[in-house]
């Protein structure tokens, strides 16, 4: 299966509040509250690191949950918010500087 590389993409900001980390859009203040798990993806989108890696070393270390089901909802995750525009995504690493050109 191929990698997929994920960065955080630059109209998005996230703010730690009471514990939770708060996403939000500086175009059009839409706020989203990622779960545990949602807030090391977040936090480890490099755009250098594949998803299979964060998986694998962040979130079932810290998590003690199954690599496959990790990954499968890791994924999951990364494609809902890819959608709405908050990560991007790509087959190769992602240069952060230029992130917000990616497609």
């Amino acid at each position: 299966m191929p990698e997929t590389f994920v960065a955080r993409n630059s109209p998005f900001f996230a703010r730690t509040c009471s514990g939770e980390i708060l996403v939000m859009s500086v175009v059009d203040s839409r706020f989203i509250t990622l779960s545990d798990v949602a807030a090391v993806i977040w936090q480890a989108a490099d755009g250098k690191t594949p998803l299979s890696e964060i998986v694998s070393k962040q979130i079932c270390f810290e998590f003690d949950v199954d690599v496959n089901r990790a990954q499968r909802d890791a994924q999951q995750f990364v494609d809902d918010l890819s959608q709405q525009g908050v990560l991007l995504v790509s087959a190769r690493p992602i240069d952060c500087s230029i992130a917000a050109e990616v497609p």
